[in-house]
């Protein structure tokens, strides 16, 4: 009996190992691999979600891929991003249109004070070549100059080496030919005598009659003083920088520059009144004539010009 039982037994062995066996080679089910599968991410997200679970957004959702909703959500979404898209397309080909015009207008700007600072070298280069020897006319000989109107103003004083009458000095018959002459004599005499609004229009008459008289500089510049006597700087200052730049080879240029920073010292601005101060020893320099430069030197330190 023990030798069968031994076999029984030795074969009972045989036949466990070999369903052992069997069952480690056959492929594991669907259903074990999904577990499988699962107990691999669970043990994963231990390892990276000490604290907990990852949140339901990082999970799987339970939603269907796609709905009639989410789809519409996503076309509008689409359609309101194209708007968007063309809305600042278009805004970019404006700001290009607008960036071509300010750069063709700043060039044109260029374009324009060149030929105006060459205009006015020319004009100044004309009048050094061409300017008369005497600057400044004396009065008739044994004539007495009429006095001059006292004031109490802040104006500068009233000068005859500023403004000089017109007539040549022992020359009367030479005057009585030249009516330019005499028309400007009788608005600088209205001025003397402190008929500004008299004095202007006579002086905007002669200039209007004669454009081409050497006085035509000294009657702006007195017009703009006549301006500034009357207590109007702003429209002073503009026929003062008006007579400087058109005719900056005139007899009385220097002279605008000066009283253009007298003008715009009354307005409250004693920086550009520095500026034209220093434009007028630029431009003129030692060609100031003493009187005009002491005025200024005395309008410099009342501006605090640096």
């Amino acid at each position: 009996m023990r030798p069968i039982t031994a076999l029984a037994a030795v074969a009972a062995v045989a036949t466990i190992s070999g369903s052992s066996a069997l069952a480690q080679r056959q492929a594991p089910t669907p259903e074990q691999r999904i577990q499988r599968l699962e107990r691999q991410v669970e043990e994963m997200q231990r390892r990276v979600f000490p604290k907990g679970r990852p949140a339901d957004t990082a999970g799987f959702s339970d939603d269907p891929a796609a709905t009639q909703s989410s789809v519409l959500s996503l076309d509008q979404r689409l359609d309101a991003l194209e708007r968007q898209i063309a809305d600042m397309l278009r805004q970019s080909e404006e700001n290009g249109n607008r960036l071509r015009n300010v750069e063709t207008g700043l060039s044109q700007l260029r374009t324009d004070q060149d030929q105006r600072i060459q205009a006015i070298e020319q004009r100044m280069n004309a009048a050094e070549t061409a300017a008369p020897a005497a600057t400044e006319t004396p009065p008739p000989e044994g004539a007495t100059p009429p006095k001059s109107k006292p004031k109490t103003s802040t104006q500068p004083p009233k000068t005859a080496a500023a403004e000089p009458p017109a007539s040549e000095g022992g020359l009367e018959a030479a005057t009585a030919t030249d009516p330019g002459e005499d028309a400007y004599t009788e608005g600088f005499h209205m001025w003397e005598a402190g008929n500004y609004d008299q004095a202007i229009s006579s002086l905007r008459a002669f200039v209007k009659a004669y454009p081409k008289h050497r006085r035509v500089s000294y009657a702006n510049n007195l017009i703009g003083r006549a301006l500034l006597d009357k207590g109007q700087p702003r429209q002073a200052a503009e026929a003062l920088l008006a007579n400087y730049r058109n005719n900056p080879g005139g007899e009385r240029a220097p002279d605008s520059l000066y009283y253009l920073g007298q003008a715009l010292m009354q307005l409250g601005q004693p920086t550009q009144a520095c500026k034209a101060y220093a434009e007028l020893d630029a431009v003129y320099g030692a060609k100031i004539r003493p009187d005009l430069k002491k005025l200024e030197t005395d309008a410099q330190a009342k501006a605090n010009c640096s």
